[in-house]
């Protein structure tokens, strides 16, 4: 057995960069590079793309991450895990198959989908307190969360790429240190301190500076070449992260407690499907330049139910924007606002309520608690529901219509109109949730 374990973290979302990764791959002397490429969000967009095309639904960035690191792991012996597969794990798996050309054996981890099982029991939606059969709307998909336990098979079977769809975020991390130490994933402690490893591996960049950054306060140095972070992790689950020399950013206690605590409501009881981890007695020590120290994190019995990201879709939203900018400019934009929602109403009869109507730079994000009425710039931006794409269309119609009938000086009118795919959460008992690994061919 190993003394520790050194795991990359090659992404921290869908759309996260490629070429920090390929450095890790090629430098870090990684045992695993994790690519985490999902959120509540992107997984249900993956099931919309899988609706409207069977052999799609994986993450539009996975062939290319995994092409751009491939001649790299295979050099090294990295082991590459990742949830890309987002709605269509095994399509996922295929494709990658190919394009390893049997260098690799590539595995895929179903059973993530629960769409009939949800329609089955007919749970409860957390934010509507009704049941999933009282929504209206078209459900489309339904993904559990599922745990470490289901990555097991594959990286015993001796996988080299593992795709997943919807793996919870720290399992990425957690997998692979259970299947190298032998830990018991009844052995809370364990498995909640490897939990916070993961955590604070799963956002990649943002360990290292990223959303963190303020050049006033908190300066971080060459964030056009952020270094993602790795950790090396002893068999008693302890950590020490790093990134690699010479990386732009910046790791320290500082970056390491931010992300700790970033999206934790309650820091002593964090639930994934593997543990409820405790970080409240999480330690962090500077041990070098860009390198941090993790101790002190445990965790309790893992829920008995998974969590599960429902999708619906929802009618459609029609968008338009227009600039206006110099003297006068929020008065004119106010006008423009009042002119587009009269007619929204009046001539095309939508619901008042589904417009939003928002004044970019006089203070839109703070919601009318502090408006500024001087800018020297305001950016309209106007939305509105609708059941058809016909419908929704004539927002940013109406928008750009402004150019002539409207106030002086409005100028870079854009419009857009799409379906709208409304995410909400349930849970199911674990036992109701059945995961499966299917090797493809090849060997390393």
């Amino acid at each position: 057995m190993k003394k520790t374990i050194r795991l990359g973290a090659g992404s921290g979302f869908s759309g996260d960069r490629i070429d920090p990764a390929v450095t890790l791959a090629d430098r870090a002397d990684l045992d695993y590079l994790v690519f985490e490429c999902l959120g509540e969000r992107t997984v249900a967009a993956g099931n919309a793309r899988r609706l409207a095309d069977p052999d799609t639904g994986y993450d539009p960035l996975l062939l290319a991450r995994i092409r751009a690191v491939l001649p790299h792991v295979l050099r090294r012996g990295t082991t590459v895990v990742t949830n890309g597969g987002a709605a269509h794990p095994l399509a996922a798996a295929r494709r990658i198959a190919d394009l390893v050309g049997g260098r690799a054996r590539v595995a895929a981890v179903t059973g993530d989908d629960v769409l009939d099982a949800v329609r089955t029991l007919d749970p409860l939606v957390w934010e509507t307190g009704k049941a999933l059969s009282a929504h209206p709307e078209k459900l489309v998909s339904a993904n559990a969360y599922i745990g470490a336990d289901a990555v097991l098979p594959a990286l015993s079977a001796g996988a080299d790429i593992v795709v997943t769809g919807r793996l919870a975020d720290p399992s990425l991390y957690v997998a692979p240190l259970v299947h190298e130490f032998g830990w018991d994933l009844d052995d809370a402690r364990t498995i909640g301190a490897a939990t916070a490893v993961g955590h604070l591996l799963e956002c990649a960049g943002q360990l290292t500076g990223g959303y963190y950054a303020d050049p006033v306060t908190k300066p971080v140095p060459g964030m056009a070449d952020l270094g993602f972070p790795y950790a090396d992790v002893s068999a008693d689950a302890d950590a020490v992260f790093g990134k690699v020399d010479g990386t732009g950013g910046t790791l320290t206690t500082r970056t390491a407690t931010e992300q700790l605590l970033y999206e934790v409501g309650d820091p002593t009881t964090y639930l994934t499907p593997d543990v409820t981890a405790d970080f409240g007695a999480v330690t962090f020590e500077q041990v070098g330049p860009d390198r941090v120290s993790l101790t002190g994190a445990t965790g309790r019995t893992r829920p008995d139910e998974l969590k599960v990201t429902l999708g619906f879709l929802d009618g459609w939203i029609g968008e338009g924007q227009i600039s206006y900018a110099g003297p006068r400019a929020y008065e004119r934009a106010r006008l423009a606002a009042d002119i587009v929602t009269q007619r929204l109403a009046d001539v095309h009869g939508l619901d008042p309520d589904g417009v939003t109507v928002e004044l970019i730079g006089a203070g839109a994000a703070f919601r009318g608690l502090a408006t500024d009425t001087a800018p020297t710039e305001v950016r309209l931006r106007v939305t509105g529901r609708a059941g058809s794409r016909e419908d929704a269309d004539v927002v940013g119609w109406e928008v750009e219509s402004l150019y002539t009938n409207g106030p002086a000086g409005g100028g870079g009118a854009r419009r857009s109109c799409s379906e709208v795919l409304c995410i909400r959460s349930t849970s199911l008992p674990r036992h109701l949730v059945h995961t499966e690994v299917h090797l493809m061919e090849g060997t390393r």
